[in-house]
């Protein structure tokens, strides 16, 4: 059975982890980093609500659930909806898809945009709807915590020579893992490993390690990072 290293903090983690063995897979569940989340209060005179992550959701108050919401891709857009949502539009892509989709829907006229988002991050989509005239309410909704080791069963199967493959979903997490496993001088134990990447963005600090092989997802989505795999 291959065993393929899940990299995702929880509760994506998880989620993954069921996935992969439903498909035959081992999974090492082994997160670089874990998220701290927000409590958040909605500003005013707020049209729309913006989702690029499904760690934003639980931060949205539920005066919002009425509203219209957009979200990044099929996993935000079921996260909204169990969470209350009434009206969710899914981009079915990445930030850039999610800014088309809301400028070809909303005005700006229609009222200011809520973008609750991961620490450091939303600077581009809301920059992108800014240019277009929308007033941008961006609010940190959580924040992520590195591990300070590789987490030891990872490193344990990487010594071992015992991974297949490696998911990454986010180059924040494929900068942080490069970092530890560089740190733990496991950096040549990736030989035999095929890392997995959700995106071109999360793909590019994996190259500094000599993998296998390096997969791109078509779309920015667990289901076609699964195919990779298949």
């Amino acid at each position: 059975m291959k065993r393929v290293l899940i990299t995702r903090p929880e509760p994506g983690a998880t989620e993954t982890a069921a996935r992969l063995s439903e498909r035959g897979f081992f999974p090492v569940v082994a997160p670089v980093l874990s998220i701290v989340g927000e409590t958040l209060r909605a500003p005013g005179h707020v049209a729309a609500t913006l989702l690029t992550s499904r760690n934003a959701v639980a931060a949205c108050p539920p005066s919002l659930y009425s509203l219209p919401v957009f979200a990044v891709g099929s996993a935000t857009t079921r996260q909204a909806a169990q969470a209350g949502f009434k009206r969710v539009h899914n981009a079915d892509g990445d930030a850039e898809a999610l800014a088309k989709l809301v400028a070809d829907t909303m005005s700006p006229t229609d009222g200011a945009l809520f973008l609750p988002t991961g620490q450091g991050q939303g600077r581009a989509i809301a920059s992108a709807l800014r240019q277009h005239g929308f007033r941008v309410v961006r609010r940190v909704a959580y924040r992520t915590v590195r591990s300070a080791l590789l987490p030891a069963m990872a490193a344990t199967d990487l010594r071992t020579g015992m991974l297949s493959a490696a998911m990454f979903f986010s180059g924040e997490t494929s900068r942080h893992f490069v970092r530890l496993i560089e740190a733990a001088g496991l950096a040549d134990s990736v030989r035999d490993v095929d890392a997995v990447s959700i995106s071109e963005a999360a793909a590019v600090p994996l190259r500094s390690l000599p993998w296998r092989c390096i997969g791109v997802a078509a779309k920015p989505n667990q289901d076609a990072m699964l195919v990779l795999l298949t």
